[in-house]
């Protein structure tokens, strides 16, 4: 598959790394559908996205709500008349002591981070069966391999995704390829404390931290090579090593 004229779908792209893989597929030519949360600068990713020459659709989307990613297909679908490729990128981080973590925040952190991707994957697939192909992307992390301290439902949803990966690529296969992206720290939290920044950047093998650009070159070179499936790539600098 080549990134030239494919319609991709990509979860969270208004900001953080889900931006950064949409405006990467964008100057590849690929005709970006995106969707964002109420509140985010969605206006500013579509103008930047539009920029490299391409047509791009913005749709609201909460992840938890499966009627609303019906409709959201339906609506990509109206527009393009397919969908090539989904990335499930929009995620959310719960840092919380394992004794102080409420029913709420779990549900939370499993809804946005596993069920949203399944539902997503099962509202994509039957119309890339249709046309023949299609291949499904799925962000995950390291914490699916490592345990952290403040963060078990957060490393829960991401090793759950990574099952689910391996279950969709085989459920789907051979039509539809389906593979996860695992990074380690491309990307500070805002206002990040230069303490936490060097200990990060000790904790990685290459002793630096990565960029997104660094998962979205991953990401461009698991569609356009079509003997990926069922794989989680690590892009880490290491990390998870140590």
């Amino acid at each position: 598959m080549e990134l030239r004229n494919s319609v991709i779908m990509i979860t969270g792209a208004a900001i953080r790394v889900g931006r950064y893989l949409a405006v990467h597929m964008a100057r590849q030519g690929a005709q970006i559908f995106f969707t964002h949360l109420p509140g985010e600068p969605w206006e500013e990713a579509q103008a930047e996205i539009a920029a490299c020459g391409v047509d791009v659709l913005a749709h609201p989307l909460d992840v938890r709500d499966t009627a609303q990613i019906r409709a959201t297909v339906a609506a990509g679908l109206a527009h393009f008349g397919r969908i090539d490729v989904l990335i499930n990128s929009a995620s959310v981080w719960l840092k919380a002591p394992f004794l102080e973590i409420t029913e709420q925040e779990w549900d939370n952190a499993l809804d946005i981070n596993l069920k949203g991707p399944f539902f997503l994957a099962q509202a994509v697939a039957p119309s890339m069966l249709r046309q023949g192909r299609g291949v499904i992307i799925n962000i995950t992390d390291i914490s699916a391999f490592q345990p952290w301290v403040g963060y078990a439902p957060h490393g829960a949803s991401k090793a759950g995704l990574v099952s689910l990966t391996k279950s969709l690529a085989v459920e789907l296969a051979p039509t539809v390829r389906v593979n996860a992206i695992a990074p380690g720290t491309v990307l500070l939290p805002p206002n990040c404390p230069p303490e936490v920044e060097r200990w990060l950047t000790e904790k990685a093998l290459l002793k630096r931290i990565g960029h997104p650009s660094d998962v979205a070159r991953l990401a461009q070179l698991i569609i356009e090579c079509d003997y990926f499936t069922g794989s989680i790539l690590q892009v880490d600098g290491g990390m998870a090593l140590t």
